[in-house]
């Protein structure tokens, strides 16, 4: 009998920067542990300003340092429909988490909530480094590494295993 598929989302304003990034390294992390077979992930931003782009050259630039690929990764819209299929919807901040609550169904079953709740390191929003500077954009990377580690370690725990 196939095991099913854990299936997560993480969840930005434009899904250029925040979201794509943790995509990239939860893929990583995943792929690395032996369990790309069952775990599934991907990313989206409640806005549609980006929807097709790639990342932000900046947050693909600072994933590769620390040897993850974000290049294959398009923009898209968060729809009402990925309650249907996600497991974790995750968001970066809590304006986006209010956005994601406005489309979700009322009988969603699964895990909506914020990135740093995986973590007990970092609190409330990561922030969006769009406006600022690489520093912002190494932070959100320190960020998402702690957290995308220890939301795979949670669900790893609850009986994933490759």
């Amino acid at each position: 009998m196939e095991q099913k598929k854990t299936k997560v989302l993480f969840v930005c304003l434009g899904n250029i920067c925040r979201s794509p990034t943790a995509h990239g390294v939860f893929r990583q992390l995943v792929e690395d542990r032996g369990l790309s077979h069952l775990i599934e992930t991907d990313s989206a931003g409640t806005g549609a300003y980006h929807v097709g782009e790639p990342p932000d050259h900046r947050a693909t630039a600072e994933a590769a340092k620390r040897g993850y690929d974000l290049s294959d990764l398009r923009a898209r819209q968060a729809v009402a429909a990925d309650f249907g299929y996600y497991d974790y919807v995750i968001a970066m901040d809590v304006q986006n988490l209010g956005g994601l609550r406005s489309i979700c169904p009322a009988d969603y079953s699964g895990y909506l909530g914020m990135m740093t709740d995986f973590t007990d390191n970092y609190e409330g929003d990561v922030p969006d480094p769009y406006f600022g500077g690489a520093a912002g954009f190494t932070h959100v990377l320190d960020m998402l590494e702690d957290a995308c580690g220890a939301l795979l370690d949670q669900i790893a725990a609850r009986g994933v295993s490759g």
